[in-house]
């Protein structure tokens, strides 16, 4: 039989929804029986749109954001708590996905969803369990209370959930600057973002687009925030391919494009929150980013990143004042135009999708072996 796989993709933004498309279609293409799973109707529709049928687990988890993409600690702590604490919640999910375990050989929990982190670290369930996360994201859930509560509490929460994570059967950290993959012989691996492969028939052109390739994930949706984004470009005379859920309802803005990674190839510079996923892109590619960073934990960490690699960027930071916000947009965009490599821009598109069916197949060739090693299913 091919291997059996179930994917958890949790829908708090696309990044792991994206990962898990990309994965299941690879993985089938290897032979393997994969089926995915979310956490909202909206992760559903958005996974449906590349072709992925994904039944929705719980609509009750998920971080808390308000409309310019910040973080809401509190909100989050809260609906975290009801979630694992109300019977209705965190045990149906447990008693849903004991379904799910009986047939499949691996279930990937992508990321830390907190019945898979539970079942993660119990007898039995364990040794079909890893965990998926961006290095960063681990860091940031880890040190969620620090500065929080009394030190030696935040401490503590901090080893009992890197202890729940460790008792998987495998857990692999990705990050947009890791090389060859690695692993520490203990079920730990670490491997680059998996992100979209440009696709093979893409018009060759020599000479980059004069654009801005623009994808915000659907926690944005303050139309102040828009507006900026739209003026500080057009003052900077960059045309722009606006991709945002959030701005669907927006003249000229896209909800979801396929394409958009031919697109991000093609132009002068991509402009995004500092996911993962996001400086992955860039750095493959080779383009220049503007980051638009907000109070988000992980993407602070990706931003910081970014600088010590030299990955060429610019951060602009919304404050909610949109004249400021766009001087700073047309300023970065400036700069980050000079800074576009006006060489052969096919040449280094081509090397970038050989980047990325790299990177995708490490992924697919490490999820295939956990899965066909797995132990029987009964």
């Amino acid at each position: 039989m091919p291997p059996r796989i179930v994917y958890l993709a949790t829908a708090d933004a696309r990044g792991h929804l994206m990962r898990a498309q990309l994965l299941a279609h690879s993985l089938r293409a290897a032979g393997a029986s994969v089926q995915v799973l979310t956490t909202s109707d909206e992760g559903a529709r958005f996974l449906a749109g590349f072709g992925i049928e994904a039944p929705v687990l719980s609509r009750h988890y998920a971080v808390q954001f308000d409309r310019e993409q910040n973080m809401l600690r509190r909100e989050t702590d809260r609906n975290v708590a009801h979630y694992v604490f109300r019977p209705g919640r965190m045990l149906r999910d447990i008693l849903r996905l004991r379904a799910w375990f009986r047939d499949a050989d691996l279930v990937v929990n992508d990321s830390f969803h907190p019945a898979l982190l539970f079942m993660g670290w119990m007898p039995g369930w364990r040794r079909k369990v890893v965990h998926v996360y961006g290095a960063s994201l681990r860091h940031a859930l880890e040190t969620n209370f620090s500065g929080r509560m009394p030190a030696w509490m935040a401490g503590i929460f901090g080893r009992i959930v890197a202890w729940q994570i460790g008792r998987s059967r495998a857990r692999i950290a990705h990050d947009f600057a890791y090389g060859e993959p690695r692993d520490d012989g203990r079920g730990g691996h670490e491997l680059a973002t998996p992100v979209a492969v440009m696709g093979a028939d893409t018009e060759a052109h020599d000479d980059l687009a004069p654009q801005a390739a623009v994808y915000l994930n659907p926690h944005f949706q303050e139309a102040a925030l828009a507006d900026g984004l739209e003026r500080g470009l057009a003052d900077a005379r960059v045309p722009a391919h606006l991709v945002g859920e959030g701005y669907a309802q927006r003249a000229g803005w896209h909800a979801q494009d396929e394409h958009w990674i031919e697109m991000a190839a093609r132009s002068a510079f991509i402009v995004s929150a500092p996911g993962m996923a996001a400086l992955s892109i860039a750095a493959i590619y080779r383009k220049p980013i503007l980051l638009l960073l907000t109070d988000q934990p992980e993407q602070a960490i990706n931003a910081q990143r970014a600088a010590q690699l030299g990955l060429h960027h610019r951060i602009v930071v919304w404050q909610g004042r949109t004249g400021d916000f766009a001087r700073a947009v047309t300023t970065a965009a400036s700069e980050l135009l000079a800074l576009a490599d006006t060489g052969n821009a096919h040449q280094a598109a081509q090397k970038g999708r050989e980047a990325a069916i790299a990177r995708l197949q490490h992924w697919t060739v490490l999820l295939h072996d956990l899965a066909a090693a797995a132990p029987p299913t009964r």
